[in-house]
This record gives structure tokens, sequence and C-alpha cells, in this order.
């Protein structure tokens, strides 16, 4: 049985989802100014899901080895989306086109909803999703080069875009997302801290650089674009379908570039606003027609924290 979620609950949600979810840029421009940017995905995870580890432990039902290993399985899914763009980066492929390979997770995980979720789109969404893509692509335009990167570079950039989207869409169908938000963050965070540990070891050091810059980026990385956005993104996939809440990732590039204006006085762009109006529409064809929350999903809610990354957020 259907129940209607009140207009403005997703409107709100969805606002918030990409505000905190295009938050990422801000506290990684402002951390990896003087560290490599596998010791600021370190700290990020570590110190997230250090800080939870507590409500974790004592709030909530208790971890059983599977749920443990589910969870510790998505975590590496994160840590691959994360850290397979920033080496891509690395090694040279342009960043402007990471970042428009990394906004077309709402596109794969359409394309996954149906084989793995058993949700049909309509020729609504399918329009929408086009339209969103089209609005991406246009913000993205100025930035868009092929670069001089090995092909494994590009092929890597792709693949961590689809394995999050794969997380998402198997999380939603193992509804693993049941678990309360604070735990199964908890559980993601330390699990991915230990790769980007290695990662960041192999690079030079554990230690973070004695930066105001870097604490107030970390800060900034954990409470806003760590446990607010993922907080958000868990219980939007709770009440909504999975194309639905990935859609508002369209708006994710227009909404860097107006954080880049406000914090760090970039310019702005007309084909910024014109992307944005672009994406926009494609968010309302994809959205505007799954309104709807099962009691069953509202029921299931567990506590949590309420939050949670980047883009890479």
């Amino acid at each position: 049985m259907q129940t209607k979620a009140h207009r403005l609950v997703w409107p709100i949600m969805a606002a918030a989802l990409v505000v905190s979810w295009s938050s990422g840029f801000v506290g990684i421009r402002y951390a990896s100014g003087n560290a490599d940017v596998m010791l600021v995905l370190f700290w990020r995870t570590l110190i997230s899901g250090l800080v939870l580890l507590p409500f974790a432990l004592l709030v909530g039902p208790g971890i059983g080895a599977r749920a443990l290993i589910q969870q510790m399985t998505f975590g590496v899914a994160t840590m691959f989306y994360l850290g397979g763009f920033a080496l891509a980066i690395g090694q040279r492929v342009p960043t402007g086109l990471v970042a428009l390979i990394s906004d077309l997770v709402p596109l794969a995980i359409a394309a996954l909803s149906q084989p793995v979720l058993g949700d049909r789109l309509t020729g609504r969404q399918w329009t929408g999703t086009a339209v969103g893509v089209a609005g991406v692509l246009i913000v993205s335009m100025d930035s868009l080069a092929l670069g001089t990167a090995p092909a494994w570079a590009y092929a890597l950039t792709v693949a961590a875009m689809m394995v999050f989207a794969l997380a998402t869409v198997v999380q939603k169908r193992m509804r693993t997302i049941d678990m309360p938000i604070h735990q199964s963050l908890s559980i993601q965070c330390l699990t991915a801290a230990v790769p980007f540990a290695a990662c960041a070891g192999w690079n030079g050091t554990l230690v973070p650089p004695d930066d105001g810059r870097f604490g107030f980026g970390i800060a900034w990385l954990v409470l806003f674009s760590t446990f607010f956005c993922y907080g958000v993104y868990y219980m939007s996939l709770r009440l909504y379908t999975a194309t639905q809440v990935s859609s508002v990732i369209y708006l994710s590039p227009p909404v860097t570039m107006l954080w880049a204006w406000l914090i760090f006085g970039e310019t702005l762009s007309t084909m910024m606003f014109v992307g944005l109006a672009v994406a926009l529409f494609g968010v309302w064809l994809t959205s505007s027609r799954g309104m709807t929350v099962s009691k069953d999903d509202v029921s299931k809610e567990g506590p949590g924290l309420g939050s949670a990354e980047q883009s890479v957020g």
C-alpha cells in the first residue's frame, strides 16, 4: 500500500542533498592545499568513522557478522568511488572530464534500476534523465578536454562511477539501507579509511599538515559533506526510488560553481545558468511522478544521526 508524502518533503530533501553533495568541493579545496588528496580522504573517513563508532556500538540494534560484512563491502565501494577519481586526476585525466563522468551517476543508476530493482522507468523519466545529462554537458562544456593520461586511467574513472551506481541499487535491493545510518556510515567510513591509509602512506605520510586550512577542510568534509550529505542520501533512498534520488546529482556541477563563486570568488558563466535551468527541468521530469512513500519503508526507518560524501563530494 502506498501513501502520499507531503508535497514539500521531497523538494526539501532534494535541495539539502544537492547542496551538501556539491559541498565536497569546498572541503577538498581547503584541505588539499598543502596535502595529498589521499591523505585528505584518509583523515575524512577515519574521523567520520571514529566519531560515529561509540553511537554505532551503543545505540541501535546489534550488528551481526553478515550485516558487518555487507557494510564493509559497501565501504570498499565508496573508497573505490572516491579514490578512483583522485587517482585518475593524478594520472592527468582532465578534472573537467572526471567531474563530468562522476556526475553521470544518475544515468547509470537509471540503467541499473530495472535489471537490479525491477523499477521500470517511464518514458517521462527517461526523457528527464536525458535532459539532466544535457544540463551537465552544458555546464561542463568549457572545461572538457581529453588529456594525455593512459587509457586505464580513463577506464578507472568510468569504473568508479559504475561501482558507486551499482552499490546504490544493490543496497536498495538488499535493504541494507534499513540499518540505522550512524551504524552503516561508521562501518563504511572505517573500512574505507584502511586503503586510504595505505595509499597516503605510499605517497608520503599519514601525519596531517600543521595547517589551519587543512583542519577546516576536514571538519567541513566530516560534518557537512559526510554526516549530513550521506544521512540525507540514505534517508531519501528509504523513501523514494533510486532513480528519483540520484537525479538531483545532475544539479551538482552548477551548484558547485555557485560554491566556488560564493567562497572563492570564481567567475560565473552564462552557460552555467543555462545548464542549471536545463538540469532543473530534467530533475523535475524525472521526479514529478514518483512522490509516494511506502508505509513499510517508513515503519522500518531506524534511529540515525542524520548524516553522511563527494563528491566525491
